[in-house]
């Protein structure tokens, strides 16, 4: 795995809210990620959750990508690969933070012929809120322009509030929120398979409709930096979770959110 990160890759992620690193799993590495993906999406069924809260629905946003929630769960070999403190500690140097908890993971597989995912922000979603959250997006197949790459506005994430729209059949809805945006220009990133990129939770990105008839699959998590505190939103967490938390409180259970990495801590590489 290409897991360290250069001060050029820290200081480009910080000025733009994205980052590309290319070749980060070899070629077993690669083969390792999409046969757990593949066994635990299978498992999983419609379930977007391990719980069954949430079940994948025949409509629009069906077709912008399947979605597998925290395969770490119920998945050991997901498990091996989430846990990984070297992921945690690319996600931290990236943000500048001390720790870094998993918020969610997510399979995010556009079918053939799949819609456009609109523009978004992904923090406002969560159930924290931090200017420091951050994801990680690896590419199980080459992605392109023709199946969906992801397109990002550099630097947006400087200016953005906590205002976010739904992920709808108007791809440009968001620029109701950010009229200031419409301007930017936005880059797409195209990757070979076995590379990643890492975003700001903040930072506005969307992707382009599938418009081949193979599968555009990724694999993808998204990250709380230590010490985060509950906003009020349920997003992933259960009923009987949120009836316990108040507002401010510090999200840090580890069944829920575990901590991958911590500078003050010493980690051995999780191996299951």
């Amino acid at each position: 795995m290409n897991h360290k990160v250069s001060e050029e890759q820290i200081g480009f992620y910080r000025e733009n809210g994205f980052v590309v690193i290319d070749e980060f799993l070899d070629a077993d590495e690669l083969e390792t990620w999409r046969r757990y993906v593949g066994e635990a999406v299978a498992n999983r069924g419609k379930r977007k959750l391990a719980d069954g809260r949430m079940v994948e629905e025949d409509n629009y946003y069906a077709r912008v990508f399947a979605q597998r929630i925290n395969l770490w769960n119920d998945h050991e070999g997901m498990r091996r690969l989430m846990l990984d403190d070297r992921l945690g500690k690319m996600a931290a140097d990236l943000a500048g933070v001390e720790g870094i908890r998993i918020w969610h993971d997510q399979a995010l597989i556009k079918p053939p012929w799949g819609n456009p995912t609109a523009w978004h922000l992904d923090n406002p979603y969560w159930s924290f809120y931090s200017r420091a959250a951050i994801s990680l997006w690896v590419a199980l197949d080459d992605v392109t322009r023709d199946n969906g790459c992801l397109y990002f506005l550099p630097g947006s994430h400087k200016t953005a509030t906590y205002d976010n729209v739904g992920i709808g059949s108007n791809i440009g809805d968001l620029f109701n929120a950010y009229p200031q945006w419409g301007a930017l220009e936005a880059v797409a990133v195209e990757m070979k398979a076995g590379s990643c990129s890492f975003h700001n939770g903040l930072v506005a990105h969307g992707a382009g409709a599938n418009m081949t008839p193979y599968h555009r699959r990724a694999m993808t998590c998204g990250y709380m930096p230590d010490g985060s505190t509950f906003n009020g939103q349920q997003n992933i967490l259960s009923p009987e979770q949120v009836a316990n938390y108040e507002i401010g409180d510090v999200l840090e259970d580890d069944g829920q959110s575990p901590l991958i990495y911590h500078r003050s801590k010493d980690y051995v590489r999780f191996t299951g």
